[in-house]
């Protein structure tokens, strides 16, 4: 099965389309560009293109990432720091991105998180019961402070 042969301007037009229907960072696109089997040349020069005209921005990328990821998959800012490590953001865009997240509403979310997960789960013993919400939490990213905090507090 022959791949198809992609010129510079048919490229282009493609990445431009793939980073306006959503927020890419620069990692996706060029792991697409080289998807396609361009030379690194034309690589580089679609990137360049990209940037300048604003189609791709790490700290867009990295505040709409964490916005998205916290309200809509309840994401603690740990888990969201990692992502966005792996995807090679910038230290400075991650804290910007993080400021993103208001603490009232962040904290109020593990609460919400937290008592929905309690309910749910059916353990009788009250150490593995603590055991099981501290896990869930801390594997979605919520720092351990928080979480034995309110995992003692939940059942004490």
């Amino acid at each position: 099965m022959n791949k198809k042969v992609y010129s510079v301007n048919e490229a282009q037009t493609r990445m431009e389309r793939y980073c306006v229907y959503q927020e890419r960072c620069h990692q996706e696109v060029e792991q697409k560009l080289w998807e396609m089997q361009l030379i690194p040349q034309a690589v580089e020069k679609i990137m360049l293109h990209l940037l300048e005209n604003d189609f791709i921005n790490e700290s867009r990328f990295a505040k709409a990432y964490a916005r998205g990821k916290f309200s809509i998959k309840k994401w603690g800012k740990n888990r969201i720091v990692n992502e966005l490590k792996k995807r090679k953001i910038s230290a400075y865009n991650i804290k910007l991105a993080l400021q993103e997240i208001e603490d009232e509403i962040y904290l109020k979310t593990l609460d919400e998180l937290a008592e929905k997960r309690l309910y749910q789960i059916k353990e009788t013993n009250k150490y593995k019961k603590r055991k099981k919400l501290a896990d869930y939490l801390l594997y979605r990213g919520w720092e351990s402070d928080l979480v034995y905090e309110r995992v003692t507090r939940l059942i004490p």
